[in-house]
């Protein structure tokens, strides 16, 4: 699959800042952000620099042979491991039957097959005596006998040889493999800039895309090109009911109707926005909707917006894990609209 090497523009100076001792540089980095900032683009433009035969201000030139190789995505030191669920969205080709013929769902973990397959590798010579680049992410998706395989390695690192590790949430991580890594922490882009970014994507209603994102133009590109309303479903019907002594079937209905660590997340947004709107603060992701937020926050009670939040996180936490999302949005659909009943 042929794909750009560059670096964002808002990872411009951070990256050369990064490449400029390639002398001294760590076996292991951790790298890691806001999801949506671009942590895996900065890590392949990071790997291909690090690969260029002919660096510009230590930044991958895009015309040397390594270059082509690494947008080819078959430069012989550089190996990509994620799961291969991830693969397939990439457009990889992966085995998707298993040895009875029938057909498997792709994997979402990093398994320790594919920690053991790079063994071999750590073997051979390098291409013309440069570096050997593995990329690893979401480094979330280790399940843990493959997190104590890398763990293994990491101890004991194999020569000319960078592990660059890719997270949304590194607290998920082992600590021990954490401390193996160097932390690279990357920044979140200007408003401004990041909307001139999208702009140029091409983006209807960029502003409010990058807002309900958080910030993190990626994913509002994402969601962008998914075609999904800037506004998600789940907090359009939501907002509609919130405040009314109407029947939470037709909210449970829109939360069924997508993966709950979907629908959570947005209610995650929602509930901050109403907590900040409670104590007279604007709100962060739904701008456009601030005066109906508004009006349901002053009504609320505070105590009750508190807990719902913290049931919500709990929730977050277990996501992708329910027992049963019938159950689970039914309840969650009853405890949101009950949640932000006016105060009697």
């Amino acid at each position: 699959m042929t794909a750009a090497i560059g670096f964002l523009p808002w990872q411009q100076a951070q990256a050369q800042s990064w490449l400029a001792t390639p002398e001294r540089f760590a076996h292991a980095w951790l790298i890691h952000g806001l999801p949506g900032v671009g942590q895996v683009e900065f890590a392949m433009a990071g790997a291909a620099s690090l690969l260029c035969e002919s660096p510009v201000q230590g930044l991958a030139c895009d015309h040397c042979q390594a270059c082509r190789w690494v947008r080819a995505g078959n430069h012989p030191d550089l190996r990509r491991i994620r799961p291969d669920a991830v693969a397939a969205q990439e457009g990889a080709a992966i085995d998707e039957t298993e040895a009875s013929g029938n057909k498997k769902q792709p994997s979402k973990d990093i398994r320790i097959e594919q920690i053991r397959s790079l063994l071999p590798w750590f073997n051979m010579a390098t291409h013309r005596g440069g570096w050997r680049v593995a990329l690893l992410y979401p480094a979330e998706s280790l399940n843990t006998i493959a997190a104590n395989a890398l763990l293994k390695i990491l101890e004991e690192p194999p020569t000319h040889t960078v592990f660059l590790l890719v997270a949304d949430m590194p607290d998920r991580l082992l600590p021990t493999l954490v401390s193996r890594c160097r932390r690279l922490p990357l920044a979140t882009p200007g408003a401004d800039q990041a909307l001139a970014w999208l702009q140029d994507q091409g983006v209807d209603q960029p502003g409010a895309r990058l807002a309900a994102a958080g910030g993190a133009p990626l994913a509002a590109l994402r969601q962008a090109r998914l075609q999904q309303p800037a506004l998600p479903d789940c907090v359009d019907q939501f907002l509609r009911q919130a405040g009314t002594t109407e029947a939470s079937a037709p909210l449970a209905d829109v939360l069924l109707a997508s993966e709950p660590a979907q629908w959570l997340d947005s209610f995650q947004r929602i509930w901050l926005d109403l907590s900040l709107a409670a104590r007279g603060l604007p709100v962060r992701y739904y701008p456009d909707r601030a005066d109906k937020i508004q009006a349901i926050a002053e009504a609320a009670d505070p105590a009750l917006l508190a807990r719902t939040g913290q049931w919500l996180a709990k929730q977050r936490r277990l996501a992708h894990h329910p027992l049963n999302p019938k159950l689970l949005a039914d309840h969650a659909a009853q405890r949101l609209l009950q949640a932000v009943l006016p105060r009697q």
